[in-house]
C-alpha cells in the first residue's frame, strides 16, 4: 500500500489491487477510512470519519489532485 501523502493525522494511499477501478485515493486516520474518486474529486465512501474530517480531507484531495493523478499513473502504468 504505497503512501502518496501524509498530512496531519491523515495518510493518503493506493491499494495494489486498485488498478481495475477509476483513479481514486484511500485515506485513513487511526481506524477511520474514506475513499475519494479523483476525476472529478468526490467522496465515494467513508467509514467513521466525521463531517469536519471529510471537509478537510476533501480540500486536501482537491489541492493535491495532480499529485495523486501522477502517482496513480506511475503506480499503475496508465
Amino acid at each position: 500500500m504505497p503512501t502518496v501523502l501524509r498530512e496531519g493525522p491523515y495518510r493518503f494511499f493506493f491499494y495494489a489491487s486498485d488498478r481495475e477501478e477509476p483513479p481514486h485515493v484511500h485515506v485513513e486516520r487511526d481506524r477511520q477510512t474514506a475513499k475519494f474518486w479523483l476525476q472529478p474529486v468526490r467522496l465515494e465512501r467513508s467509514g467513521g470519519l466525521r463531517p469536519p474530517d471529510i471537509r478537510r480531507i476533501t480540500r486536501t484531495v482537491v489541492e493535491n489532485e495532480t499529485l495523486f493523478m501522477e502517482a496513480w499513473s506511475e503506480r499503475f502504468d496508465t
